[in-house]
């Protein structure tokens, strides 16, 4: 990478790896957890996932390139951080592990989709832009959504 645009493409690309794998391995995080409102709250994130891989892949078209994953290894590493939970955890305290999983993985999609608006806007990307907007505030969102369900339920158990 030697320009800003190569930092924005190699990025776009890492995020789309982590959502597509994110969207592979949610349904065993949501088997996993224990309750109603936890496997709830992750299923609803999955279906929001697969509609943010699709939206992905409308900034890669905007952008006039084809969808292309690079393997990101921050979201393999929290993916093995949540299979040593869900084989070494139990009772209360696997959900609330799983439930810090989870928020792991959004403040990390957090932080790569408001990197990525940014540099959209400053390289004049602004569909692009738009729509990396649109992603970010969905997970700023499921990230409220846990934090409210940690302190609510999941915490105090």
């Amino acid at each position: 990478m030697k320009t800003l645009a190569d930092a924005f493409e190699h990025t776009l690309q890492d995020i789309y790896y982590a959502e597509k794998t994110m969207a592979k391995t949610m349904p065993k995080l949501q088997e996993a957890a224990n309750g109603k409102k936890l496997k709830d709250a992750i299923g609803e994130h999955l279906e929001e996932t697969k509609g943010q891989v699709k939206v992905l892949e409308q900034v890669f078209k905007s952008l006039g390139k084809k969808p292309e994953g690079e393997k990101c290894d921050v979201i393999e590493g929290l993916i093995k951080e949540t299979d040593g939970i869900i084989s070494e955890a139990s009772g209360a305290a696997k959900n609330a592990a799983l439930l810090a999983a989870c928020q792991a993985v959004e403040h990390y999609e957090i932080a790569r989709y408001g990197t990525l608006r940014e540099w959209a806007k400053v390289l004049g990307h602004d569909e692009a832009h738009d729509l990396l907007t649109g992603i970010l505030d969905q997970e700023k969102a499921a990230n409220s959504k846990l934090t409210n369900l940690a302190v609510s339920t999941i915490n105090e158990q």
